[in-house]
């Protein structure tokens, strides 16, 4: 008989069944809620300004659904701005609200949208970026540097959420966590000052690490945790590399039918494999390591 499936932690402030947890819920495998980070309104003054000056921007940046959702709550598209989207799941959450994309990142974060918006040509151009309280400013700088004016504006704020600090140790002392995933740096960021930095480490010594982005990764690696990475940096993405990391430790824990019992199955590859339920759906970023 089989072990019973290790939870999975979800660190983003979900409804139930929804997000990360519907996905990973529909892939059969079990979900603990370790709700870290929260998103609360932004100041109504910065709203204020964004919409008596929407229409004299260019272009329009969104860098997550959360800013999708702020701002549609609050303004309509406004005609003749151009939209540009981080990646196809902040895109699709545009289309969902009615509005127009131009242009979509074709990598994670940043990097992966400043290529495309430079063929646009933003030199010159007034771009809006509605952010997270605690948004990196990377996408500015790059658009700065491109030529672009750049408005940055908080159109929500991250904030932290109280958890359960002794039945998270408990968990943590009896090592059966499967995983721990993280869909933002500020979800490392909170869980380990929530949790302090011994019990995080003795956490992520024993529970796989799996970052949505390269960003988030890097979040993690700034505190010598060797993290997976999701293939397609998305909640979907996220959730299938779960599966097949539980995939993975299950090969490696029974041998392969017909084979020598003291053979194990090889290791899931590196390199992202854009494939369905059972399939790798991580990588190893050797970028992160340099």
């Amino acid at each position: 008989m089989s072990e019973p499936a290790r939870p999975i932690v979800v660190t983003r402030t979900e409804a139930p069944g929804s997000g990360l947890s519907g996905e990973l819920a529909r892939l059969a495998l079990p979900v603990l809620h370790w709700p870290v980070v929260g998103i609360a309104p932004a100041d109504p003054a910065e709203w204020a300004e964004s919409r008596r000056t929407i229409e004299t921007f260019d272009w329009i940046v969104f860098t997550s659904a959360h800013a999708v959702e702020a701002m549609a709550d609050v303004l309509a598209q406004p005609p003749g701005v151009r939209i540009a989207a981080v990646g196809p799941a902040t895109g699709e959450a545009l289309r969902e609200r009615g509005w127009r994309v131009d242009l979509t990142g074709v990598g994670a974060g940043a990097e992966g949208l400043l290529g495309p918006l430079a063929e646009a040509g933003v030199r010159g151009r007034r771009v809006l970026h509605p952010a997270s309280s605690r948004a990196l400013p990377a996408l500015a700088d790059g658009l700065t540097r491109l030529g672009a004016e750049v408005v940055r504006f908080v159109a929500y704020r991250t904030v932290a959420t109280a958890l359960d600090i002794d039945a998270c140790r408990g968990w943590i002392a009896r090592r059966a966590i499967g995983a721990v995933t993280f869909a933002s740096p500020s979800a490392v960021i909170e869980l380990e000052g929530a949790l302090g930095q011994a019990d995080f480490a003795q956490l992520l010594a024993s529970a796989p690490a799996i970052a949505i982005g390269p960003t988030t990764a890097r979040e993690l690696q700034a505190r010598a945790v060797a993290s997976r990475l999701a293939a397609e940096h998305t909640l979907r993405g996220l959730a299938l590399a779960c599966q097949a990391l539980r995939c993975t430790e299950a090969r490696e824990h029974h041998p392969i039918a017909g084979s020598d019992p003291g053979h194990l199955a090889a290791p899931a590859p590196t390199a992202p494999v854009r494939g369905g339920e059972g399939h790798a759906a991580f990588r190893t970023d050797k970028r992160l390591k340099r």
